[in-house]
């Protein structure tokens, strides 16, 4: 599906309102700027508050499911606004699916 390239500060929430933050592999390929968030950067979540009863289960990672299929970038799949992901505890645990909010609006991708 197609949607907007998803850049490091572009805006991102776990399911519980923690940021995510994009660590770049990549500097050379920029959109407004930016570099482009690919398959393989570190997407490590900040701030998140979830809990399971007493015992804290934040989100700390993103793991991206579903990257662009046109779109490569350094040899890697870029991230899109539509790509499918999810936010991981530190156990591994799946918590729900990251919340693109906003990227930048003009190189779209597949």
């Amino acid at each position: 599906m197609p949607g907007f390239l998803f850049h490091v500060n572009a805006t991102a929430t776990c399911p519980h309102g923690g940021q995510v933050q994009v660590v770049p592999g990549n500097t050379r390929v920029l959109v407004g700027g930016q570099p482009v968030a690919t398959v393989a950067d570190l997407c490590p979540v900040v701030g998140c508050v979830f809990a399971v009863g007493p015992k804290p289960q934040p989100c700390v990672l993103v793991t991206w499911l579903t990257p662009a299929t046109r779109v490569l970038v350094n040899g890697q799949p870029a991230i899109l606004q539509t790509s499918a992901g999810i936010c991981k505890s530190a156990e591994q645990a799946p918590q729900g699916p990251p919340i693109v909010v906003a990227t930048q609006v003009r190189v779209l991708g597949t």
